[in-house]
């Protein structure tokens, strides 16, 4: 009478499986069953930590089947196989030369594409861009944020994130989220502290990858936080991609005024339409006294926007509020319920949606 394989299998269902419950074929251990005329080999595999002391289980089995009428010979190893090494995640770098593109080209699934600028450091363009994005997402606009400030990047912090984004093949950039927002920036594929030392090519492709291989999914909106002045990153988005149109951050002092006309100048020659100029640290407000006092001037941005033609959207106060949520990652248009500071961006967000941009 031939052995046959179910004969094998149920003679082997009467070995307990130690720690386990149940027989060695219940558990799935038995491998690389094979009968050769009256020979019958077979493999017990085991977790590695587990194989010497089932030494007894394995001569146990080796005995079921040797004691199969027409069986001359049983070989039964017991192979202990660790779990299959892990695939090394897709290598994913940010930073590269800019690849050829023929025209603009649509960020797939974002609508609008609000650029945010300054001629100049340090007027809080960054700030203005975190809590305007917020303050656009409060509203229930599907909003992302990118922070192409790729030298200085500051968004990870104010928007308190500070995972470095994954791939799931080494090519599509998962985003990160917070306060609703859809977040990226080169800050998150960074060491902290670590400088990027690039030329202009490097600059020009890594805005390439970040704006075309992140997933941006389905967005109203997506605010681009340039990085001051009038350089490559902001030629390099206003010729590759269809903006909607540049908001000018400025202080309200005319030094800061003067490099705000040079960055209305740039997005003129650029062809891209300038939305309005927002007046940044444009009063403050003592918390002890109530008394408002006007630390870099109060009006010029307004003054310029009546002078150019073009819309005022609002004015920020100057208020420790702003920088302290900032600083804790949270902005203060996250505020609930939000007081006077997270009122004037959630002004400046209803007027882009009350007049149709986003």
């Amino acid at each position: 009478m031939p052995i046959t394989r179910e004969a094998v299998l149920e003679a082997l269902g009467g070995v307990a499986m130690p720690g386990r419950g149940g027989s060695i074929v219940d558990a799935d251990v038995v491998r690389a069953l094979t009968i050769e005329g009256d020979r019958v080999r077979f493999v017990i595999e085991v977790d590695p930590a587990e194989g010497p002391k089932l030494e007894p289980m394995r001569a146990e089995a080796e005995a079921v089947v040797a004691a199969l009428p027409g069986v001359a010979g049983v070989s039964a190893l017991l192979t202990a196989h660790g779990p299959a090494p892990k695939a090394a995640p897709p290598a994913l770098k940010i930073g590269r030369h800019a690849t050829p593109q023929a025209g603009p080209a649509p960020v797939p699934g974002v609508r609008h594409i609000l650029a945010i600028a300054s001629g100049k450091g340090g007027v809080g363009k960054s700030t203005v861009a975190a809590n305007l994005a917020v303050a656009l997402a409060r509203a229930g606009r599907r909003t992302g944020l990118l922070d192409a400030d790729i030298y200085g990047p500051s968004q990870p912090r104010m928007m308190g994130v500070n995972q470095r984004p994954k791939s799931p093949d080494g090519k599509t950039i998962l985003p990160l989220h917070n306060h609703g927002v859809t977040i990226m920036s080169i800050g998150l594929m960074l060491k902290e502290g670590e400088a990027v030392v690039w030329r202009g090519p490097m600059l020009m492709g890594a805005l390439q990858q970040m704006m075309g291989q992140v997933a941006w999914g389905e967005l109203d909106v997506l605010i681009v936080d340039l990085p001051p002045g009038t350089g490559d990153v902001q030629l390099t988005l206003s010729q590759r991609y269809p903006i909607t149109g540049a908001i000018i951050v400025s202080t309200p002092q005319d030094v800061a005024l003067l490099d705000a006309r040079k960055a209305l100048d740039m997005f003129e020659k650029t062809k891209v339409p300038v939305l309005g100029i927002i007046e940044n640290m444009s009063t403050y407000v003592c918390p002890n006294c109530g008394h408002e006092a006007h630390l870099f001037g109060h009006g010029g941005a307004r003054a310029e926007a009546g002078r150019l033609g073009i819309p005022f959207l609002g004015e920020i106060p100057l208020d420790i509020a702003i920088r302290l949520s900032g600083d804790a990652g949270s902005p203060i248009a996250a505020a609930e319920p939000g007081g006077a500071q997270a009122a004037a961006f959630a002004a400046v967000a209803a007027r882009l949606i009350e007049g149709g941009i986003v």
